[in-house]
C-alpha cells in the first residue's frame, strides 16, 4: 500500500503538502501517545478527539481544502473537487470539523483504540502499549486523511496552495 509521500512524488506542491501535514501529524501523534499512557480510562479518547479535530482541518488548508478555501474557487472547480469528494469517499475534506464528525470517522482505527483502552490496566507494560498504539492510531489516521486529499486533489486538478509559512509555525 502506497505512503501518502509515495502518492504525492509525482507533484511537487503535493509532496510539499504531504511534508508539511507529516510534521503537524507528528506533533499530535506524540501528544496522543502522552495522554495514552495516563492511566485514567477515556482520557485519551478525548485527547484524541481533540487533537484530530484540530489537525485534519490543518491537513485539508495544506492541501487547498477548507470550506473557506473551497468557497473561493470558481464554481466550476468547486464543482469538480465536491465530485472529487464524493468519489473518494472522505467525509472530512470540504467541511466544518467537529468532534463529533471526527469521532464517527475514527470508527477506522476503532478496534486500535479500544486495544490501547484494555492495555491501560496492564501496569507499566500496558501503559507503553497503549502509547504505542495511541501513536500509531493518530498516525494512521493523519496518513489515511493525506492520502484522500491527495486523491481529490488530483482528480479535480486543484492548485496546491503554497504555504511555506505553516510548516515553520507548526
Amino acid at each position: 500500500m502506497p505512503t501518502a509521500l509515495h502518492m504525492a512524488s509525482d507533484d511537487a506542491a503535493l509532496e510539499a503538502a504531504v511534508k508539511r501535514s507529516r510534521k503537524l501529524l507528528n506533533k499530535r501523534a506524540l501528544v496522543a501517545a502522552a495522554a495514552s499512557a495516563v492511566p485514567v480510562p477515556g482520557l485519551d479518547w478525548a485527547v484524541d478527539a481533540a487533537l484530530l479535530s484540530k489537525l485534519i482541518p490543518e491537513i485539508n488548508k495544506e492541501f487547498g481544502l477548507t470550506p473557506a478555501q473551497l468557497d473561493k474557487l470558481d464554481p466550476k472547480k468547486r464543482d469538480q473537487v465536491q465530485k472529487a469528494v464524493a468519489l473518494v469517499g472522505s467525509v472530512l475534506i470540504g467541511k466544518f470539523i467537529s468532534r463529533d464528525l471526527v469521532i464517527k470517522a475514527a470508527t477506522k482505527i476503532g478496534v486500535r483504540l479500544t486495544s490501547k483502552q484494555a492495555a491501560k490496566f496492564i501496569p507499566l507494560a500496558g501503559q507503553v502499549v497503549s502509547a504505542l498504539v495511541g501513536y500509531a492510531a493518530i498516525r494512521y489516521f493523519g496518513e489515511e486523511h493525506m492520502k484522500d486529499c491527495i486523491r481529490v486533489a488530483k482528480q479535480a486538478e486543484l492548485e496546491i496552495p503554497r504555504l511555506e509559512h505553516i510548516a515553520l509555525k507548526a
